[in-house]
């Protein structure tokens, strides 16, 4: 057992390195991986159920201990992310198709990959947990509602269908993941340990269907689809961190805010693209899914050397904080 978890959490530590493999692998073999697409939605499942059983009333606490910055990351997540999304769909003037699957993962919550690359960065992992709670328990209404405002100028956006489909996929793999924990206390806590060997194959199969299933159209347009992706991502980071300072944030907030702004839950992205739109919306999900867990690591080593501020001490945190990452 302890062979497993040693190897779940290399795994969990070199995510990015596995989903650019197999995004690579999944390009040049297409075949390989097509087999995949059917399942998207229950390998997407399958994290969400895993972010169930590591949530805590801690994470809950949380809320309800510093409100305002909690609402400052929700609000920054769900205004930030979308309005970069329809600005560069606006400026870039980008085919229907591609424009709605920029919008689509601007639309997603925060992924959860952002808990460790907060962690990774001397930023506030209590926060960052709280913020990914809160916009992936609103996304059912959220998500859809803002891809219908913003994504119709290009397509027809069924948002009743979009609502069921995150329900299905997150709320409920969520609630059911709390319930075992509650249930089965200690058996669960031999799960969590292997949770990142599992929710890293999931993300990386879901992926590599969305590539193999697009090899030819990214041959075509995935130069544009990978600079869009880099400005969204990038300019996000960018502005969650200033979101930060202009609200007078802790630099170990700015930090988190950044994180929590810049980084998708680009598996539902994919989902939600490949069941609602076209293969092809679900591309950027897919290059999103591989970038900003590049983007995030490097971001997060730069934030080690940058020191916190003097009220961001141990006693500013919950005792076990590092367990839900």
């Amino acid at each position: 057992m302890q062979a497993l978890v040693r190897l779940s959490q290399f795994v969990g530590k070199t995510f990015a390195a596995w989903v650019l493999l197999f995004a690579v692998l999944a390009y040049f073999a297409p075949a390989q991986f097509r087999w995949i697409a059917p399942w998207i939605t229950v390998l997407l499942g399958i994290v969400m159920f895993g972010m169930g059983l590591t949530l805590s009333k801690d994470d809950f606490r949380e809320v309800f201990r510093r409100p305002v910055d909690v609402l400052i990351g929700v609000l920054g997540q769900f205004l930030i992310m979308p309005g970069l999304a329809w600005a560069l769909c606006q400026l870039l003037g980008l085919p229907p198709e591609i424009a709605v699957g920029v919008i689509l993962v601007g639309c997603c919550p925060g992924g959860t990959a952002s808990n460790v690359m907060t962690y990774l960065g001397r930023g506030d992992v209590a926060l960052s947990v709280a913020i990914t709670s809160v916009t992936t328990l609103l996304a059912p209404l959220v998500t859809p509602a803002l891809i219908w405002l913003l994504a119709s100028a290009w397509l027809d956006v069924n948002a009743g269908a979009m609502f069921w489909s995150i329900v299905q996929v997150v709320v409920l793999p969520i609630a059911l993941g709390v319930v075992a924990q509650s249930l089965l206390r200690e058996k669960v806590k031999l799960a969590v340990d292997v949770l990142p060997l599992v929710s890293v194959a999931a993300i990386v199969a879901i992926v590599g269907a969305v590539v193999a299933a697009n090899q030819a159209r990214i041959a075509e347009s995935g130069a544009l689809i990978f600079a869009v992706v880099v400005l969204h991502n990038g300019l996000g980071l960018l502005l969650g961190y200033l979101l930060g300072k202009l609200t007078g944030r802790s630099i170990a907030r700015r930090k988190t805010l950044a994180i929590e702004v810049g980084m998708q839950n680009s598996g539902l992205g994919a989902a939600l693209a490949a069941a609602h739109f076209s293969p092809l919306a679900a591309v950027p999900s897919a290059i999103f899914s591989v970038w900003h867990n590049i983007s995030g690591g490097l971001v997060a080593t730069w934030f080690q050397r940058i020191a916190n501020s003097p009220e961001d001490t141990a006693a500013d945190r919950p005792s076990g904080e590092t367990a839900a990452v």
